[in-house]
């Protein structure tokens, strides 16, 4: 099949790509610009590439017939951000795609009741981010009833992967404390440390969308979470982390209160905006219907990620495993 793939060349994209192409698809990969993907791949070599400044287009609303005149059988979105971006493209492309595919988020739930939190849960999303996904979603699947717009959306947790650093178990995108951790250092944690986090490897979302378009009648009007097995507290995050150094875990723990005051603004705001999250997801109806099989574990996702960092800032440690 043909399939369009809307900012394709970003984290996702470098496994998407290789994985589309693999499983016997014509790829055209859209744009702003072409830049090189995070990991090199013989399949890249047979992807059509096309130039379109999204935002710019969308102020003419000309992207929606650009994107249709490329006649694909499927459409990949993995960039869209807006209600509005979303309503301008699906209704230029309705009748005309086999399946279109949203990259959603985890955060279109919000806070929750249960967990893991499964797909039907009520939602309760804050944050301009997790407001506009969760209208997507919800424009979207209204689309697909009302019109049989064939829809999808998969929610990934926190991407990480080499060349992506991943939220730590601070909750934030610092790589000091993933380097005190190794080093056998003390690290300061909010509150008890028992929010959690759930990432998945960008090799693991690439799986879920090639695996979507082989199950389209089963994926086509329904939203799937992409993430690992199990989510991650802080602390056993932290714990953990330390462990795979041959560190033993120094962790002390203050009341959000006080911990906020003794770090930056933006590592303030993103703990913050995580652990009020505190996602942790079911991955059963992903499994059931379309056969998602995680390779990676949260931990195994994060210590890839981590050691490319290391390496590519020349950070030597000594392992002790």
């Amino acid at each position: 099949m043909k399939v369009i793939l809307i900012g394709g060349t970003g984290h996702i994209g470098t496994y998407l790509v290789p994985k589309l192409v693999e499983a016997g698809h014509e790829v055209v990969c859209v744009s702003r610009q072409q830049s090189q993907p995070y990991a090199d791949h013989e399949a890249w070599q047979s992807v059509e590439f096309v130039g379109i400044d999204r935002e710019k287009s969308e102020e003419h609303g000309g992207f929606g017939a650009q994107i249709v005149s490329l006649n694909g059988e499927v459409v990949i979105d993995l960039i869209c951000f807006t209600p509005q971006s979303a309503q301008h493209l699906a209704e230029n492309l309705k009748g005309k795609v086999q399946h279109f595919l949203h990259c959603g988020t985890m955060w279109v739930h919000g806070h929750t009741v249960q967990v893991p939190t499964t797909e039907t849960a009520e939602r309760n999303p804050f944050g301009t981010y997790g407001i506009n996904k969760a209208k997507i979603e919800e424009y979207l699947l209204n689309f697909h009833k009302e019109y049989g717009f064939p829809a999808t959306i998969l929610h990934p947790g926190h991407i990480t992967g080499p060349g992506w650093l991943p939220v730590n178990p601070a909750g934030n995108l610092n790589p000091e404390v993933f380097l005190r951790l190794a080093q056998g250092e003390e690290i300061t944690l909010p509150n008890l440390g028992m929010e959690t986090v759930h990432h998945v490897h960008a090799d693991d979302v690439a799986q879920a969308f090639v695996k979507a378009i082989a199950n389209r009648e089963s994926a086509i009007g329904e939203s799937f979470h992409v993430v690992s097995e199990q989510a991650l507290t802080l602390r056993g995050y932290a714990e953990e982390m330390a462990k795979l150094f041959g560190q033993v875990p120094q962790l002390r723990f203050q009341p959000w209160e006080v911990w906020q005051k003794s770090v930056s603004e933006r590592d303030r705001e993103l703990t913050w905006d995580h652990i009020a999250h505190s996602p942790c997801g079911s991955i059963e109806k992903a499994r059931k219907l379309l056969g998602y099989q995680p390779k990676y574990s949260s931990l195994q996702a994060v210590q890839e990620a981590v050691e490319h960092y290391f390496q590519k800032e020349g950070i030597q440690i000594i392992h002790k495993r």
